[in-house]
């Protein structure tokens, strides 16, 4: 016997049908064989108590099982390395001896191996993608993918971080292969940057990378300056990297939201994505050691439910890290009834933190070169005295000045532009023989650094008459004064401009990059056109120290014919964190680059471990001073005589 369905009223819409499913979910305990034998913080159970907690609150019940797969080798290479998924894959060979005898390797690279790893990992991305496809087919809203190993630290050539497949990054790629959505918004609020799917999409401007990561300066995992705020892609993929990098640990739900409110929503607004995915990592959360921050459930929900009303709604949660048993859970917990329909519970009154309210303000300061939703003047931090205070930069310009003057005769430059005027008034400074000399050094440089003893650590009051600024510069300018030599000083610590005005800096440089040009960029190229062009000087060494190597490459970038032209060497001294840059045309300026260039570097410095990009540069110089400022103290001998060589060689 056939019972005659009820026709459905063609007033409602299928998708308000009783048992239509607005939210999925993936999962498989198939993913918990992946385990470490001497026990391990990313562990089987991570999954198993979020599936159990969703089922305990009747969270399942309202949502549709999706099914889960491997993911297929094709879908895997759109971000990964062939030689990447056959190292993965091979793991299932290992027997327990090889474990054991490739265990420091593996510690080195922050993994643990184990047969089964290769069919979890697989798993884990599969099941990322069938949510993912899942929301962007329209078959549900949104999506849990509650999987394990997490992903979001694979690069596309390697492994690392607990990570296998880049999870996200896959899913990304597949969902603009097979389906319309084509602008995606990756969230990552997982404690550790994601090194790895920002790599996948650094030059990509279909997908938005946005990350709130515990960053110290660079010494935090995964370490290094990709994390930094500055780290903002490349090529045509620039502005669309977002990294809110942390200083310190401790970072709680006011600094989280305060971030969302200001350079999240904004951002995302503005780049109106099709689809939001999620990295969430729950290692922020209140109660995780490795993390130390204390996000609380509710703060989860609160930046859940902002993302929620993005794309129409359509969300994919993918879990990445979270180490502590009971936080992950509860947090996992509150999201998904976010994602249900649920609004998230009140939070109590919140203050931002001095340290996240300052980051804040700096990545909107970064931010606003390329988006104009971000306005750095609405994030500044709040200060009672700013009507009669002096910043410490603009004392120290006046100081700089005045020793400039005193102690080298130097003159202040002139700038004609308003908006440089601004940034960079009494920061450019030459010898008087400018016009006139054919020996020319373009120094390009931030303040030095401040040697500051403390009165009272409890106060922080600083001891005066114990503190001190040292400035590099004096030892170049005392030895090209002694050579003869003409010199032309860049301070590059711009002061900061209201966001309306930063549309003058493109008329003033005429660069090509318009809005995407940085301010330091455009005085550079503002002084070669209207001074060094016009001087007499046809033996010209371009010298970057930290910040001025940006400066000094977006000039060469920026006006390639006139420096082959009239430039004998281009200097670079660099910190630790921060990656040598070189011209990005191949061809002839990158070969005059190479023939001419120094690069001073710690001896340390990861550069030695990445053949590709060492290969891009000249003379590389190892100087065992991890420090900038003693640096180029120390590499002063070896660059004088770079300058005399190239100077003598053009006579």
């Amino acid at each position: 016997m056939h019972r005659q369905r009820r026709p459905r009223a063609s007033s409602v819409p299928a998708t308000l049908r009783e048992n239509a499913y607005q939210v999925g979910y993936v999962y498989s305990s198939k993913m918990m064989a992946h385990s470490c034998m001497h026990g391990h913080c990313e562990q089987p159970e991570r999954i198993s108590r979020i599936f159990d907690i969703l089922n305990q609150n009747h969270c399942l019940e309202k949502m549709k099982r999706l099914p889960i797969r491997r993911v297929l080798q094709e879908e895997a290479l759109l971000v990964h390395s062939q030689a990447l998924w056959d190292k993965v894959l091979a793991l299932h060979l290992l027997t327990e001896q090889d474990i054991a005898d490739s265990e420091a390797y593996y510690n080195d690279l922050s993994l643990y191996v184990h047969p089964s790893t290769p069919y979890a990992a697989q798993l884990s991305a599969g099941g990322v993608i069938e949510a993912s496809l899942a929301v962007a087919r329209g078959e549900v809203k949104r999506a849990f993918a509650i999987v394990r190993p997490p992903g979001h630290h694979a690069e596309p050539d390697e492994h690392m971080g607990f990570c296998f497949f880049n999870n996200v990054s896959i899913a990304a790629k597949v969902v603009q292969l097979q389906t319309a959505l084509k602008r995606i918004l990756i969230l990552d609020w997982d404690v550790h940057h994601g090194n790895g799917t920002q790599r996948a999409f650094y030059d990509d401007p279909s997908v938005l990378y946005i990350s709130l990561h515990r960053y110290e300066g660079g010494d935090f995992y995964p370490n290094g300056p990709f994390g930094s705020m500055t780290s903002c892609g490349e090529g045509p993929g620039l502005g669309y990297s977002v990294n809110i990098p942390w200083p310190e640990k401790g970072m709680g739900d006011a600094d989280y939201l305060l971030a969302f409110q200001k350079i999240v929503m904004p951002i995302a607004m503005e780049f109106s994505p099709d689809l939001v995915i999620i990295s969430a990592g729950f290692d922020a959360a209140e109660g995780d050691d490795l993390g130390e921050c204390h996000v609380s459930p509710e703060g989860y929900a609160h930046m859940t439910h902002m993302l929620c009303s993005l794309a129409g709604g359509k969300v994919v949660v993918a879990l990445e890290g979270g180490y502590c048993l009971d936080a992950i859970a509860n947090s996992a917990l509150a999201v998904t009834k976010v994602i249900l329909g649920e609004m998230p519970p009140q939070l109590p009154p919140l203050t931002a933190s001095e340290a996240a309210t300052e980051t804040i303000w700096q990545v909107a300061m970064e931010q606003s070169k390329y988006w104009k939703n971000i306005d750095p003047k609405t994030c500044e931090p709040i200060e009672e005295v700013d009507q009669i205070a002096i910043s410490l930069p603009e004392l120290l310009k006046a100081h700089r000045q005045e020793y400039l003057f005193r102690a080298h005769g130097m003159l202040e430059v002139p700038l004609m532009n308003q908006a440089l005027i601004e940034r960079f008034g009494a920061q450019v400074a030459c010898t008087p023989d400018i016009m006139e000399n054919d020996s020319l050094i373009l120094f390009a440089h931030e303040f030095g650094n401040l040697s500051v003893e403390l009165d009272s650590v409890m106060t922080c009051d600083v001891h005066q008459e114990h503190s001190y600024l040292v400035d590099c510069s004096k030892q170049l300018l005392t030895w090209a004064k002694n050579e003869g030599y003409a010199v032309l000083d860049v301070n590059v610590f711009p002061k900061p401009y209201p966001k309306s005005k930063a549309r003058m800096l493109d008329s003033c440089a005429d660069c090509t990059s318009r809005r995407y040009t940085s301010s330091h960029s455009a005085v550079m190229v503002y002084l070669w056109d209207n001074y060094v062009q016009l001087t007499s000087a046809r033996r010209v060494v371009l010298v970057g120290h930290g910040p001025g190597c940006a400066a000094v490459m977006s000039l060469i970038q920026q006006r390639a014919t006139g420096v082959m032209r009239s430039v004998q060497g281009v200097v670079q001294v660099v910190g630790i964190h921060n990656v040598p840059t070189t011209p990005r045309d191949a061809g002839a300026l990158r070969q005059w680059y190479y023939d001419n260039s120094i690069v001073v570097v710690p001896s340390k410095h990861p550069i030695f471990h990445d053949s590709k990009v060492l290969k891009k540069h000249g003379s590389i110089f190892r100087i065992d001073e991890e420090k900038p400022i003693k640096l180029i103290i120390k590499a002063m001998p070896g660059i004088q005589s770079f300058i005399k060589e190239k100077f003598m060689s053009n006579l």
